[in-house]
């Protein structure tokens, strides 16, 4: 009767959020930008170039805000229930799960054997999960680590299961889960005993890191020997097999490092996941597929099950190409919280998320280029010349490849070993010419940002995204470093999106001619647009500075009864995103950090992102995809660091130039009296110093919190040039 009962309840429900007061709140704010649009195009003939310079910006930002509001306007969540799947369906689904590494110094070893140690103790059926860690490294270290790592993990995946342990990243589990004294006696010792040899395969990658130009390379380690990092042979390793499918042993641990040669293009991490595909589809061939960073360790021990409520859960198992879990980072929590609160949830509510790159579930057949209208025809053959013109000339992967196409789903491999050799073929760096890999089939190639142009592509064909958003989240990382680090990424981030948008593949054209929907359209404009905000916000940025120099306003007088528009404008605008802060947990003070992150991320990192996305579109630069830093560090440790990175210029600029208009504004008010410049002006120029206090403060420190002096020499320069472009205005004028 119970199963009877639980197989007419449905696996999961979506969740409408209602957003009534913020749906308010939005429409008040458009409409006074609409008002102060309005009022700066009839009074443009009255006002010289800064009135002009502000209607432009105050356009991109109504431009921009729509696109906000649209993304926002209809919020939706998935509530699922992995007991009613256990219920229902006796066989789960195989999962094959990937990870990705690139460089064992900015990525070191502990943190990739901790995400996957946690996904090696999922709750779900250990023989139906594979994982597969990609080493774009071909660091012996890295082999090394996981070799240890799954000598502990036939002791630690027991653990976990037998005390039921939330946290399975040993990292994270061990500091804070000593048992109390009225814990048995039994759960005190084996979790001090399973203490000691975490602490012991520490040591032993500690130790090896150190002496990792000195390591052996004989046995299991012999193919390390005469290899480069961007120069050496195709390497697979079958670390641990599961031959009898037993619920007591641990899931298949593979490692692979792809072919890689000076001359061959690897297309970077894009690259990597699809030869995991091809891999992975030889040995094991799960229909389901999910990938994560190396940082990105399993956080909660039920996603598998989660994500499957999802993909299973549908009228017609159909819905979803991919689910999608947000990012959140253990050591900043507030980065990406209101991200995925408000904007995140939001667009769930239209097509589904965008592909984050890592915490997603995909269905392989989607992956191998299967479109929505496809499935009707789903288990007819298609012709052998076809699928190798399509997934290239192996035939065992073609016939596996043939398999997902037609609906038929991979059951258990016992012995994913006597696929090494062709797993070595199709994991050449020569394998993918002539075929449709990176094209139309896998993660696609053309952008850094792959993870968004495959989703995108994904999209436009009609498929929807599913998001998985469980109670605790359902994996956490360690966001990127303050500073240099942090703004590469963004950098990175931002020439990517760029790319995207400037490509045939654009939602644009993806909305005309594809089965995009407009406003999922929308919403990707929203993000791939993110490079070209930081002219406005550059401009916008610096014009108090420039009314103050050259005795000019571009705000109304403080008697004008229309600068209520602009000034309620800001403070509504402010209430609002704080009152999105406090209603998510997050305390004042990280409200201001991230809105003054906001500005300084803008107007450096994705102004450097717009320029280097221009460079290459006019063929003077090639993409570069920049690996980010991956360390742990206590969630306090928040302090801005300098160095002589291009990336503070521009925010050292600002803060000099706003300086100088104030020094400028203060003689003539000691020489004049009166002056043009209003008291908007100033309180705009103060309010944009306050957003830059870090660079101000770092004029006057010294290390790495201080700025250094040849930032300090450059942005004087460029100050001094602004300042003496003004007078020339001023002078034109």
């Amino acid at each position: 009767m119970a199963n009877t009962k639980s197989s007419c309840l449905p696996l999961y429900e979506k969740v409408f959020h209602k957003n009534t007061y913020h749906r308010a709140l939005d429409v008040i704010i458009l409409f006074l930008l609409l008002c102060l649009l309005f009022y700066r195009l009839s009074t443009l003939k009255n006002h010289g170039f800064a009135w002009f310079l502000a209607f432009l910006c105050e356009s991109c930002f109504t431009f921009i805000w729509i696109l906000i509001v649209n993304c926002k306007w209809t919020p939706l969540t998935y509530k699922t229930y992995p007991q009613r799947l256990q219920e229902r369906i006796q066989e789960l689904p195989p999962v094959d799960m990937f990870v990705t590494t690139a460089d064992a110094e900015l990525e070191p070893p502990i943190i990739t054997v901790n995400t996957v140690l946690s996904l090696l103790a999922v709750d779900y059926p250990v023989h139906k999960l594979a994982c597969y860690v990609s080493d774009d490294a071909c660091s012996p270290l890295n082999f090394y680590s996981l070799v240890e790592a799954s000598k502990f993990a036939k002791l630690w995946v027991p653990f976990c299961k037998k005390y039921n342990v939330q946290i399975r990243a040993p990292f994270r589990y061990f500091p804070d889960s000593e048992p109390s004294d009225s814990s048995s006696g039994e759960l005190l010792q084996d979790w001090k005993n399973m203490k000691k040899e975490y602490e012991k395969l520490s040591q032993n990658i500690e130790h090896a890191a150190k002496r990792s130009s000195l390591f052996d390379l004989t046995g299991e380690m012999t193919v390390f020997s005469n290899t480069e990092r961007m120069n050496h042979p195709t390497i697979v390793k079958v670390i641990s097999e599961n031959r009898g499918g037993l619920s007591d042993e641990i899931p298949h641990l593979v490692y692979i490092s792809r072919e890689k040669r000076p001359k061959h293009p690897h297309h970077y991490k894009a690259g990597a996941m699809n030869v995991l595909t091809r891999v992975s589809g030889l040995m094991t061939n799960a229909p389901f597929m999910l990938n994560v960073d190396c940082d990105m360790y399993a956080n909660n021990p039920e996603i598998v099950l989660q994500a499957m409520c999802l993909h299973l859960g549908s009228k017609n198992e159909n819905e979803f190409a991919f689910i999608q879990s947000p990012q959140y980072f253990y050591d900043r929590p507030e980065n990406l919280c209101i991200l995925n609160e408000y904007i995140g949830k939001g667009i769930v509510g239209i097509q589904g998320p965008f592909y984050q790159g890592t915490g997603a579930f995909h269905r392989r057949d989607v992956v191998y280029g299967l479109c929505l209208d496809q499935i009707e025809h789903q288990g007819e053959h298609a012709l052998e010349d076809e699928l190798l013109k399509k997934f290239g000339n192996s035939k065992e992967f073609i016939k596996s490849a043939a398999q997902t196409l037609e609906g038929k789903t991979g059951g258990y491999s016992s012995n994913i070993s006597r696929s090494l050799d062709e797993a070595h073929r199709v994991a050449d760096c020569g394998y993918e010419y002539g075929s449709s890999w990176g094209d139309e089939v896998g993660c696609l190639y053309g952008a850094t940002a792959e993870d968004n142009l495959t989703g995108l592509v994904i999209h436009s064909k009609g498929w929807r995204s599913g998001y998985c958003l469980p109670i605790p989240h359902a994996f956490l990382g360690c966001a990127s470093p303050s500073g240099p680090a942090g703004m590469r990424q963004q950098k990175r981030w931002a020439t990517g999106l760029l790319e995207i948008l400037f490509s045939k593949r654009n939602p644009i054209l993806a909305t005309l001619i594809g089965k995009l929907q407009f406003r999922q359209c929308l919403a990707y404009l929203w993000i791939l647009t993110w490079g070209l905000r930081s002219i406005p916000e550059l401009c916008y940025i610096a014009l108090p500075a420039y009314c103050i120099i050259t005795n000019s306003t571009f705000l109304p007088k403080v008697q004008e009864p229309t600068v209520l528009i602009p000034l309620a404008l800001f403070v509504i605008y402010k209430l609002y995103t704080l009152l999105e802060y406090i209603q998510a947990g997050l305390s004042i003070r990280s409200w201001w950090v991230n809105n003054c992150m906001a500005r300084i991320v803008t107007t450096s990192a994705w102004l450097f992102g717009l320029v280097n996305a221009a460079l290459e579109q006019f063929g003077f630069s090639e993409a570069v995809f920049e690996i980010t830093q991956k360390i742990h560090r206590p969630s306090d440790v928040d302090e801005v660091m300098f160095d002589d990175s291009p990336f503070f210029v521009p925010g050292t600029t600002i803060i000099l130039v706003h300086l100088a208009a104030w020094a400028t504004g203060l003689l003539r008010l000691q020489s004049q009296g009166a002056h043009g410049s209003g008291l908007g002006d100033y309180f705009c120029s103060v309010y944009v110093v306050l957003c830059f206090f870090p660079f101000l403060r770092g004029l006057f420190m010294t290390g790495k919190k201080g700025i250094p002096w040849s930032t300090i020499c450059k942005s004087t320069a460029l100050a001094l040039l602004f300042v003496q472009w003004c007078k020339m205005m001023s002078s034109v004028n």
